[in-house]
């Protein structure tokens, strides 16, 4: 099952032409691809999936979400690793 998953973007940078960032979720952290939204900036809470934030979210959302998910076990699986980059989309 996959899962869109909130997690806090701690920076932002280029990677081979893709805007990427590092996204805290708790205590995990990982690489994720940024360009489907491009008004979030550091600070912000994204709902990623599969390794791409697709929506900004607010913090008492995310909060709310990842205690649910936490609840559930359901975080370690959907995480992709630290280092596996998504692709850019082909569009």
């Amino acid at each position: 099952m996959c899962l869109a998953i909130p997690g806090k973007i701690l920076d932002t940078h280029d990677h081979d032409g893709t805007r990427a960032g590092r996204v805290q979720f708790g205590g995990i952290v990982r690489q994720v691809c940024l360009d489907f939204v491009p008004e979030a900036v550091v600070g912000d809470y994204v709902m990623v999936h599969v390794g791409f934030a697709i929506s900004r979210v607010d913090t008492e959302e995310a909060e709310r979400t990842y205690k649910l998910l936490e609840e559930m076990g359901a975080l370690e699986d959907e995480l992709p690793k630290l280092d596996e980059t998504p692709s850019p989309s082909p569009h």
